[in-house]
This record gives C-alpha cells, sequence and structure tokens, in this order.
C-alpha cells in the first residue's frame, strides 16, 4: 500500500498558441532558480481550481480560470500534484518574492532548460506518451 502524501498541491498549465507558461523560482523559496509551470500548496479543505486560482494570483497577480485536470502524479518528495489547464485573463507579472522571471516556452524549448524541476519533466514524458492532451 503507498504512503499517504505529505501534501498536496496544484500545477497551472497555461497555454498560449504552442508555448506554455513558465516561471524562475525566486532565491527565497524551495528550490531555488527552479524552472517550472506556476503553481503551490493546497491549504487544508480548499478545492483544486480554488488553491490554482489563488496560487496564480500570489505568484503572478493574475486571474485564472481552471478548465480540468490532465493529470496526476506523486513528486520524489511525496506531494500528490494536480495538473490544470487553465485559461488566462491577464498578463502575469511576477511577485519577486515568490518568482524572479515569467516565460513562454515551447515543449521542446521546456525540456530542454536547465533546472526544469523533476516533476516537469515527468510531466513532458507523460504528455509525450500521450496520456493527456493540452487541448
Amino acid at each position: 500500500m503507498s504512503e499517504e502524501p505529505a501534501r498536496r498541491g496544484v500545477v497551472a498549465v497555461v497555454r498560449r498558441g504552442d508555448r506554455l507558461l513558465v516561471i524562475r523560482r525566486s532565491q527565497t523559496v524551495v528550490a531555488p532558480g527552479a524552472y517550472c509551470f506556476p503553481g503551490g500548496g493546497i491549504e487544508p479543505g480548499e478545492a483544486e481550481p480554488v488553491a490554482l486560482e489563488r496560487e496564480m494570483f500570489e505568484e503572478l497577480g493574475c486571474r485564472i480560470t481552471p478548465l480540468r485536470c490532465i493529470w496526476r502524479s506523486r513528486t520524489p518528495w511525496n506531494v500528490d500534484l494536480a495538473w490544470w489547464r487553465a485559461e488566462l485573463h491577464d498578463e502575469p507579472v511576477a511577485n519577486p518574492t515568490e518568482v524572479a522571471a515569467v516565460a513562454w516556452h515551447s515543449v521542446v524549448e521546456l525540456a530542454a532548460l536547465p533546472q526544469l524541476l523533476e516533476s516537469n519533466h515527468h510531466f513532458l514524458a507523460a504528455l509525450e506518451r500521450g496520456e493527456f492532451t493540452l487541448d
């Protein structure tokens, strides 16, 4: 039987054409300088879509509409992640306490980024295997 997750988190997968929204983490958060999709922890009693909206506003000052959960994973650190396709309503602006930079990358560019979080590599591999689509 698998161990209960230590934490739960949400990840926003936002597409603009053939590019995906990616952040580089600030130096003051866990995994400083790492590249990843935006997202964060789910607070006790919080629904995934609500957590996703909150995290996007906290990190990037933007409003989103969560569309659907496209994939689930567990990180090597025992965090259950829900990966949600989301529609962006505002231009993202980095909150410097959490995010050092905001970028849009193709899947190929994203996979080649140095310091891409391991869970993001697993997401890209599942996408390549056809486990889900970004439509």
